[in-house]
Formats: C-alpha cells, structure tokens, sequence
C-alpha cells in the first residue's frame, strides 16, 4: 500500500471514530470492537502495511479525535462563561472557567483573564491580582497579557493603591494610571502630568495628559493648560490646548485665548483661537475679529465661524461696513452656514456688485428648494442681467428643483436661456415633470 492509501485511511478512520469516542466520553475503545466498518478496514490496513502500521493509524486517529473534542468542550465551556458575565452572573461564571482552565486548551489564557475579571466584580481584588498575575506568568506571549495588567492597574487603584503613571512603559497603562490617580488625588496627579508634558514622553501620552487635565475644574489644570496654549511646549500640542480651552469655556478660559491671540505672530495658533472662540459662544470676541483683524484672511476666519454660530444680525451688520469683496463673500458664505435666507435674497435682489451677487444667489441655491426655490425664481424673472439668469438656473439645479426650472423654461423666449435650462434638466435626478416636458420637446 502507497502512503496516498494510508492517508486516505486514516481519515476514514478518524470519521468512523468520532461517534465511538463521543459515546464513551473520551474513554479509550477497543479499536477491534468499535464497529464492523472499522475493524473491516483495519485488516485491510494491516493486509496491506503491516499490523503495526495499523495500530498506528488507530492510534494517530484517536489522538487527533481527542485534541477535536477537548477544543470543542474548551470552546462550549468558553462561550457559556461569557454569556454568564454579560448577564452579570459572575460567581456561575467561576465555575465553568475554573473547570475550562483544568483542561489546558487554547482558551486557557483568555479563561485565566475572564477568572480574573469575575473575580474583580466579586470584590475579590487579592484573588483577582493573583489570577492576572498567574496569567502574565505562564503565558508571557498571550494577547491577553496586555488586558490583564490594565485590569491589574484598575484593581490596585480600586483597592486604594496608588499607581505611579510614570513608572509604567506601556503607554496605555500609563494613561489609565494617570486617569484614576486624577480621579483619586488630582492635587498629586498635577505635578506628574507637568512632568509627562516636559518629558520625553510620545505625543500621545502629552495629548492624553493634556485631555485629561481639560475634564478638570481646578484652576492648577488651568493655569497648566494655559502655560502650553502660550506656548511652552511644541506647536501640536499648544493648538491642543487652545482646543481644550475652547470646550472647557467659561469667562477665564475665554480671556487666556484673547491674551494669547494678542501675544501670538503664528497664523495657525490664530486661526485655532479663532474656531476655539466659537466653540465656547464668545460671539463679542469673534465680532470684534471680524470687525478689526487687519490680515485678511483671519478677519474671514473669523466671519465664517459666526456663520456657524448663527450670528444672522452680526453678519448682517459686518457686511454693510466691510469694504474688501472677498470678506464680503466670506459673510455671504457664512450667511450660508448660518440659514441666514431672507439676508441672502435681499442681497441677490439688491446688491450692486455683480459677483457678490452672483455668489448670493449661488448661495441661495445651496439651501432647501422650500425655502427659497420660490425667491430664486423670482431672480430669474425680474432680474436682466445674462450672467445672474444663468445662476439663478444653476441654483435651482442645484437644489433639483425641476418643478421651478419647467415653469421658466415653458415662459422662456430666449433660445439661449432655454437650451441652459434644457441642459440641466437633463442631466437631473428623477423628476416627473422633467420627464414629461423633455419628452414634449420630442414630439
């Protein structure tokens, strides 16, 4: 017999054994008596190899069905304690990890962590340290290891045991320490993130420092965080504290952004004031921005952030005083952001520069075709200019508005204006009664 042959037995073996084994529960059978089929093919394994090999095909069969079955019984066992800790019932849990853990499978490392878990819930801390430090022990390469010291982490400082953020290597370790002794002792936790934010410490370790002290009141956190906004550690993390100082708001937040932005010559660290000022509703200090920053481009910054505010009646009355067209397209814009639309259809309507009134109308087009479908159409009809004619049909295709653009092009007398409004039609979304007037050109 070729070792094709014995390959092939043994697999046949391996199947005809598997109802054998499951009956006696992991006994070891005769395989002379398991059943016909087997011992037929059993003497014919041994007719064609030798008795020898054939006990050894046996052997090698009951073995691999063996490790299949303690996988499958770890796997059941396994599956059944996670759904007893996701119920809550973590003492029926123990149970059937501790029995997982004595038949040494492949789930070994992770039932010694769930052990542990459990056993943290329990309020059994000591026995839970004992049970992750079993795990870092006998499985220094597991996946779970690294889960295990933050439970680690978790529990002594649950049991009162102050852990040293420093100290820790791991860099998430680090910042769960850092997390609870903030939350335990934050006047000692100050002067060790002070220390992480000086250090040599990566940049997520700094900005996680950083986050955690903006979820605190105190003024030290302040001030801490105000030193790295002016500028006492490296331009990242500083425009990371300017954003902190804008979620935290509050009046004395809001002043160190203004000193800093007076202090500051980095367009960049402006720009983040700027966006921080809305974040905390300063509507003054954006306005005052808007009215009398001397650069450009950070004057528009300003004007876009109170159309985020919905700043409708500062906008209003920067845009009658402000004299550079490409800040007023900026308010134009912001009008935009904010839902400003009647501002909008008065500036389409009566405003004498023919590109900041194109670009009102464009405006226009970009809100609901409800709210100003109507006033877009009106444009197009009283309005003589080519130019603002044929942004009034972008507009209103942009919105899709296939109901507004049929109405014009069914009263349209030029040829030309015609054939634009044609020409959006067609390249639409679905509209019945886009649909219905092409095919009436068609006819």
């Amino acid at each position: 017999m070729d070792i094709r042959h014995l390959r092939y037995s043994s697999l046949v073996i391996v199947a005809l054994l598997t109802p054998a084994l499951s009956a006696s529960a992991g006994a070891q059978p005769d395989p002379m008596h398991i059943e016909p089929k087997l011992a037929t093919l059993i003497g014919d394994v041994s007719g064609g190899i030798g008795g020898g090999v054939a006990g050894g095909v046996v052997a090698f069969a009951l073995a691999g069905a063996n490790d299949d079955r303690t996988d499958d019984r770890a796997d059941d066992l396994y599956d059944r304690a996670r759904d007893l800790i996701e119920e809550g019932k973590f003492e029926r849990a123990l149970g059937d990890l501790d029995r997982l853990i004595a038949l040494n499978s492949n789930r070994t490392d992770a039932a010694l962590y769930w052990k542990a878990y459990s056993l943290a819930k329990l309020g059994r801390k000591a026995d839970a340290l004992s049970a992750t430090a079993d795990l870092q022990q006998k499985f220094k390469d597991s996946r779970w290891v690294k889960d295990a010291r933050a439970l680690e982490v978790e529990v002594r400082q649950s049991s009162g045991q102050a852990v040293d953020p420093g100290s820790q290597n791991d860099e998430e370790l680090k910042l769960m320490a850092l997390r609870g002794l903030m939350n335990s002792d934050a006047e000692r936790a100050m002067p060790i993130i002070e220390q992480m934010l000086a250090g040599p410490n990566s940049p997520k370790v700094k900005d996680r420092a950083l986050f955690v002290l903006s979820q605190s009141n105190s003024s030290r956190a302040r001030e801490i965080i105000a030193n790295v906004a002016k500028g006492a550690s490296n331009p990242d993390l500083q425009l990371r504290a300017i954003k902190y100082l804008g979620i935290m708001g509050g009046n004395d937040n809001r002043q160190i952004l203004a000193d800093v932005y007076r202090a500051s010559s980095d367009s960049a660290v402006k720009r983040s004031i700027i966006r921080s000022f809305m974040v905390s509703g300063d509507r003054a200090r954006l306005l005052g921005l808007a009215k009398g920053e001397t650069v450009p481009e950070l004057r528009g910054e300003a004007v876009q952030q109170l159309g985020v505010m919905g700043a409708h009646t500062e906008l209003a009355e920067l845009y009658s005083t402000e004299t550079s067209v490409d800040v007023k397209k900026r308010i134009i814009q912001a009008m935009f952001v904010g839902g400003s639309a009647d501002k909008l259809m008065e500036l389409a309507k009566t405003e004498k520069d023919p590109t900041l009134r194109r670009s009102a109308v464009r405006n226009l087009g970009l809100m609901g075709s409800s709210r100003t479908g109507d006033a877009i159409k009106a444009i197009y009809q009283s309005d003589t200019s080519p130019e603002i004619k044929k942004e009034a049909i972008n507009a209103l295709f942009l919105q899709n508005n296939g109901r507004i653009l049929v109405e014009l092009a069914r009263a349209e007398k030029d040829p030309k204006m015609k054939l634009e409004m044609v020409q959006k039609m067609s390249i639409m979304g679905k509209s019945k009664e886009v649909t219905d007037y092409l095919a009436e050109l068609l006819k």
